[in-house]
């Protein structure tokens, strides 16, 4: 790793660890691991590391969804409700307006975000506790989502929600668990062999531990008014810094995936690819086409200057045009890791870059290695 690499990082946040991978036109052109996967116990970081993929899961999500749409069992511009008949909304005003499969998709739904920590609903849950059955999940929690923000499909506002709902959809459809049918239909596959939804004994040998710097103590203090056993969930506090114990999130369908950055690689070599990789078809080159360029959907404002002019799309958290070069990005992002997916669908380049630190700014580094020609 140069010098100004070095210092990318650092203004990147200096995570503790991180794993990046680039791809270009099927082939993996540069893999390295930087740093510690766990600090006090001195382990390095690898390519394989594994980490939280965070909302990065939202892809596969969407990629099943329009599995499904391929199989005729539904179409992304049918009602939601005519597919999961608990689906009920109520409008904030007198405009009405239908949600669809595609407002869910591309976060233009209304529906308010089921996400942050609060009193007595914190979304995550210790590694030995129960699985979560994703359908009796949205179905218990949607009553307390119901009210929309806005008219469907006028603007996005991100929404977990939306994609909770997506997750109990293909459950639905196709009488399966999403966990499972994810696996049988997306990642084994794709020989994405050390990712899942659960830990498997070979992913927990190469495992990063999430991490969080606090020096102030401002950030524990604001978890501990809303999560009563906040200590259970670390397992140590060194120099300022939050180790944590492994967990799970609730929500599989919008944020459930943890495997390596060299696992996110094929999924992103197989949409490069127009929906092949290894002579496996995960999906047909018009549902690629579609995710890629239709179903835009532009903000009422903007949280940065950067992102005025990027929209979501089918999938998509971020899709932009830059100095002629167009990006389709997700990102991820929770309590001890943070995560980026960013593809450059005419180049054939995909970036992906994975650490055990909640705040590292993702785009920085996306942006740095992006500006490399990558033969």
């Amino acid at each position: 790793m140069d010098e100004e690499f070095k210092r990318v990082i650092a203004k990147a946040g200096d995570p503790p660890g991180l794993s990046l991978v680039v791809v270009k036109n099927e082939k993996v052109v540069f893999s390295e691991g930087i740093g510690l996967a766990d600090g006090p116990r001195n382990i390095p970081a690898t390519p394989d590391t594994v980490y939280h993929w965070w909302s990065i899961t939202k892809v596969p999500t969407a990629i099943a969804i329009l599995q499904l749409q391929e199989r005729g069992m539904l179409n992304i511009d049918d009602p939601a409700s005519e597919h999961l008949p608990f689906f009920e909304v109520e409008h904030p005003t007198d405009a009405k307006g239908v949600v669809t499969i595609k407002h869910l998709m591309n976060h233009s739904s209304g529906l308010p975000d089921a996400s942050l920590p609060k009193p007595g609903r914190v979304w995550i849950r210790h590694e030995h506790d129960p699985h979560v059955n994703q359908t009796e999940l949205i179905r218990s929690e949607l009553p307390n989502y119901k009210t929309l923000r806005f008219a469907p499909g006028t603007h996005w506002e991100y929404s977990n929600t939306g994609f909770m709902v997506l997750g109990a959809m293909i459950e639905e459809a196709t009488g399966m668990t999403y966990e499972d049918y994810v696996a049988e239909n997306i990642l084994r596959p794709l020989k994405m062999s050390r990712t899942d939804f659960a830990y498997t004994e070979e992913m927990i040998q190469h495992a990063a531990v999430g991490s969080h710097g606090d020096p102030d103590g401002s950030w524990e203090e604001a978890l501990r008014a809303v999560i009563p056993d906040f200590d259970s969930y670390v397992r140590e506090k060194v120099e300022g810094r939050f180790w944590f114990n492994r967990y799970y999130t609730d929500q599989s369908s919008t944020s459930g995936l943890i495997g390596p950055a060299t696992d996110v690689a094929r999924l992103a070599m197989m949409y490069l690819n127009g929906g092949e990789l290894d002579g496996e078809r995960i999906l047909s080159a018009e549902s690629v086409t579609k995710m890629t360029y239709e179903g835009h959907v532009k903000a009422k404002s903007t949280y940065s200057e950067r992102y005025a002019d990027t929209w979501r799309g089918i999938g998509w958290a971020s899709i932009a045009r830059e100095d002629g070069r167009l990006w389709v990005e997700h990102i991820g992002g929770g309590a001890g890791f943070g995560a980026s997916m960013r593809l450059y669908p005419e180049e054939g380049l995909g970036v992906i870059l994975m650490a055990n630190d909640t705040n590292i700014h993702r785009d920085i580094i996306a942006d740095y290695v992006a500006s490399f020609e990558w033969a």
